[in-house]
C-alpha cells in the first residue's frame, strides 16, 4: 500500500510528525478533513506549521492501520461535535434562546444566537452552532421524537 509520505508518528509532546515522500522531516503536522461531515473518510490534508499542505490522502481507509488509527485519534480530539438525540427544552421561541439538549455524551445547554446558526446540510442533517462556537450535529431531524421536532420546527 503506497502513501503520499514515508512515515507518520506521534512525538513526545503528543504532536504528529511527518517524513514526506522526499524524506524531509516536518514536526507538528495537523491533519485536516476536506469534508468532515459529508465525507469524513475522503480528502485528508496534512498541513505543516506554516499552514501549507505537505501531503494529501485521498481516503483515510486506504492507509495502513497504525497511520489510520493515529489520524483518527487526532480527529477525535480536534473535532468535538456532540450528536443531538433530543431537544429537551427551549427558553423562548425567539433568539437568542437557551436550549437544553440530550446528546450521546449527556445533557448539554447552549445559547442559540440567531436562526442562521442552524445550518441545513441536506437529507435532514442539521448543524447547530452555539454562541461559544461549539457545533452540535443533528444527523436526521426527521428521526427525532415528536416533542423535539416540534421545538425545532419553530426555528427552521
Amino acid at each position: 500500500m503506497t502513501t503520499p509520505y514515508q512515515r507518520l508518528s506521534r512525538n513526545a509532546f503528543g504532536r504528529i510528525d511527518l517524513i514526506d515522500a522526499e524524506g524531509q522531516f516536518h514536526g507538528g503536522v495537523t491533519p485536516v478533513r476536506a469534508h468532515p461531515i459529508s465525507a469524513p473518510d475522503e480528502g485528508i490534508s496534512l498541513v505543516g506549521q506554516d499552514g501549507h499542505e505537505l501531503a494529501w490522502i485521498p481516503r483515510l481507509s486506504s492507509l495502513p492501520p497504525t497511520d489510520r488509527e493515529l489520524l483518527e485519534a487526532e480527529f477525535e480530539v480536534r473535532e468535538f461535535m456532540p450528536v443531538v438525540q433530543a431537544l429537551l427544552s427551549v427558553s423562548t421561541f425567539s433568539t437568542p434562546s437557551q436550549w437544553t439538549v440530550q446528546t450521546e455524551r449527556g445533557q448539554a445547554q447552549f445559547i442559540l444566537k440567531t436562526e442562521e446558526d442552524i445550518r441545513r446540510l441536506g437529507e435532514g442533517k442539521l448543524l447547530i452552532t452555539s454562541s461559544h462556537g461549539l457545533q452540535f450535529l443533528v444527523p436526521d431531524r426527521f428521526a427525532l421524537d415528536r416533542h423535539s421536532r416540534k421545538l425545532l420546527e419553530r426555528f427552521l
